[in-house]
């Protein structure tokens, strides 16, 4: 097929399956490592351009120098945003040294696997919890009954989020990855339902900090807000972008990781009942492999901070570069026949987390074993279960920043719930 760079701004380029995307990807990385793309930019009315970065090496090479690729102009947004906005939506994700250093240390305190330990257990009991929730159905939507609420009740729990609150943070979270697709905005103007969802969320926390001032428990709020070095204490706002990020892209990740990892399977029975005869001996690596190929987070962006060759290219300072990460995750100068999903891939060196530096995912460890854990207690106490239709993708308006699934028919055999 023709490889048109151009294709990757159209919204109906990720509208496609996984699949198809990926072989359109495929022939795309080949027309070279740095590719311009024109885009027209809303905010100001005018063209303004990116290189696409879609290969291993140079997605490597961008995320291993922060100094030279910079992170605060964007590096969720193609556009240059207001700082207030980008750390609104993102936190430090959209930061660099040494605020981005300073933040990240604090919170990364309580995802050491020794301080993940007892949200390991609950992740057990909440996953239990979900499946009690529908096994009894024997045909359900997986991402509504299981894709979406898993994720979220354990960033709600972390943090002290009551219960009650959950469908409110479902719904602005929906809105604020669906890249306007109109399934969650409705009539709504995107960008006002987006700034309303991240205030919805801002507000919530801001409430809960307040109470978490007063009486304290041992939720990850009343450690960020009780924290006995002056020099890391967060304030409410602060705390409240953090909140964002986990509810979003942390949430998000793992959320499309099961759900395209449900449907991978489906389109491979072979890997499936491998997997389903070594749990416990293959649920590391085939938890990487889904990762690898489903690669839900699809971009982020670097500004070069100055003139510099990358791979023979030469780039000039703010030069805009974005990383396409399933597009580098199947690049076949580094992964042998990168098409095939193989559970038992080794070495699997994807950048599904991001690529190596200080922005990679601080919550990789916990993603990992929640999807294997869900893995597990889906074959266990629902062998049979299988994609009975269509998967339906995001329909977002651009290029989104995740590539999730929106709905994932299954059926399978009911069983009864096993919680108390």
């Amino acid at each position: 097929m023709s490889a048109d760079p151009a294709r990757i701004i159209d919204p109906t380029f990720w509208h496609q399956s996984l699949e198809d995307r990926m072989t359109e990807f495929a022939a795309i990385r080949e027309l070279g490592p740095f590719l311009s793309i024109e885009i027209e930019n809303p905010l100001i009315g005018a063209a303004e351009s990116f290189y696409a970065l879609t290969r291993f090496d140079e997605v490597i090479a961008v995320s291993k120098h922060p100094d030279d690729f910079c992170s605060s102009r964007g590096a969720t947004s193609i556009f240059d945003l207001p700082t207030e906005m980008l750390e609104y939506f993102t936190g430090f994700i959209n930061m660099d040294n040494p605020r981005h250093a300073h933040q990240r240390r604090i919170v990364a305190k309580t995802f050491t696997p020794t301080e993940l330990t007892a949200v390991i257990d609950s992740v057990e009991q909440i996953c239990t919890e979900v499946i009690d929730g529908f096994c009894e159905q024997g045909e359900v939507d997986l991402v509504e009954v299981l894709s979406q609420p898993f994720p979220l009740m354990i960033i709600c729990d972390m943090m002290g989020v009551p219960r009650s609150e959950l469908g409110t943070v479902l719904d602005a979270t929906n809105i604020i990855l669906g890249g306007g697709d109109p399934e969650f905005v409705d009539e709504v103007d995107p960008i006002a339902a987006l700034i309303g969802a991240g205030m919805q969320l801002t507000e919530l926390m801001t409430e809960l900090v307040a109470e978490r001032r007063t009486n304290p428990t041992d939720d990850l709020v009343s450690k960020l807000v009780h924290n006995k070095a002056p020099e890391d204490m967060m304030q409410p706002s602060e705390i409240a972008s953090f909140f964002i990020l986990l509810a979003t892209a942390g949430n998000d990740t793992t959320r499309n990781a099961i759900s395209h990892g449900m449907d991978l399977l489906s389109k491979n029975p072979d890997q499936r009942r491998l997997w389903q005869s070594d749990i416990e001996g293959l649920s590391a690596s085939a938890v990487d492999e889904i990762v690898r190929a489903s690669s839900p987070v699809t971009h982020m962006r670097r500004t070069a901070t100055r003139d510099l060759t990358v791979s023979g290219h030469e780039l000039h300072e703010g030069d805009k570069v974005v990383m396409f990460y399933g597009a580098a995750n199947r690049d076949p100068r580094v992964f042998d026949d990168p098409e095939t999903f193989d559970i038992r891939r080794t070495p699997n060196p994807h950048v599904g987390f991001g690529g190596p530096g200080p922005h990679f995912c601080l919550g990789a460890h916990l993603a990992r074993r929640e999807v294997a854990i869900v893995f597990r207690e889906l074959f266990r106490r629902l062998p049979d279960i299988e994609v009975s239709g269509e998967s339906v993708p995001l329909q977002s308006s651009g290029i989104p920043l995740v590539a999730g699934l929106k709905h994932l028919p299954v059926t399978f055999t009911p069983t009864a719930r096993v919680g108390t």
